[in-house]
């Protein structure tokens, strides 16, 4: 199988000396792993040692207790922090030390889907969903076909002009995932994207999850609940405990389920 991410003796330290806000989440620091010099290199490691491939077409689950290092390993393969140790290659490309301006490329490549959906209030759904294929220069005929497609095949195609705002908590994060896979990414990362639903909402976002990519898309999905591991019997669990990584090759790897019909809102 195709390897798309591989992780070699991967540390992230957060960086000290700016305390956050009560209960906020730490900022991990983007420093170079040479920088002999930043506040990074005595700090805690969230997260140590850690190496595992991904596999492309692979559904994987990452799960752990609260604060095992979930939101920040996902930080990682979504490119919002690099390590400060280790290495990183995402495609192929070691990206622990890649120039600033290399970044925004293989950031197109990947799908991030968070816990609360983070929708553009002031746009409708189907300008959501366009986000990251304008972002790519795609031209408007394309992007039109594109998104109309993808909120068919969710079942949304009545709501493309309705605002967020109008929506319940689980057609959000529907419309958050359909943004997520809309321009065909190499990687879908979703942090507990179920979190802030009912449990018949949470079913349908994990169906959509597991059947909008194609046999290429690798999905990393943070959650909790270990009972997710039931319903996808053939995905592959990464557990993290303590900021390191245990038991990687819990389920051998195997593409994402076939395609479900459209799922209703």
């Amino acid at each position: 199988m195709t390897t798309i991410v591989q992780f070699e003796n991967v540390g992230l330290r957060h960086a000290t000396g700016t305390e956050p806000a009560p209960g906020a989440r730490p900022v991990p620091a983007m420093v170079a792993p040479d920088d002999p010099g930043s506040a990074a290199d005595t700090a805690p490691e969230v997260l140590a040692d850690i190496t595992v491939s991904l596999h492309a077409g692979v559904f994987y689950l990452l799960t752990g207790p609260g604060g095992a290092g979930k939101t920040s390993f996902l930080d990682l393969l979504g490119l919002v922090r690099r390590p400060t140790r280790g290495t990183l290659h995402l495609f192929g490309e070691e990206v622990t030390a890649l120039p600033r301006d290399r970044l925004p490329a293989l950031r197109r490549r990947i799908g991030m889907v968070h816990r609360d959906g983070r929708l553009l209030p002031h746009l409708s759904v189907a300008e959501n969903v366009a986000l990251p294929l304008r972002v790519a220069g795609l031209h408007p005929d394309g992007i039109d076909r594109a998104v109309a497609g993808m909120l068919a095949r969710i079942d949304m195609a009545d709501h493309a002009h309705a605002s967020p705002a109008a929506l319940s908590a689980g057609a959000r994060q529907q419309v958050a995932i359909a943004r997520a896979f809309v321009a065909r990414p190499a990687l879908v990362v979703a942090d507990e994207p179920a979190g802030m639903v009912d449990p018949a909402a949470a079913d349908r976002l994990l169906v959509l999850l597991g059947t909008l990519g194609d046999d290429a898309t690798t999905v990393v999905m943070a959650t909790h609940d270990s009972r997710l591991f039931t319903r996808l019997p053939r995905a592959r669990m990464l557990r993290l405990d303590r900021g390191r990584l245990h038991d990687p090759a819990a389920r051998p790897p195997a593409a994402i389920p076939d395609p479900a019909p459209p799922v209703p809102a």
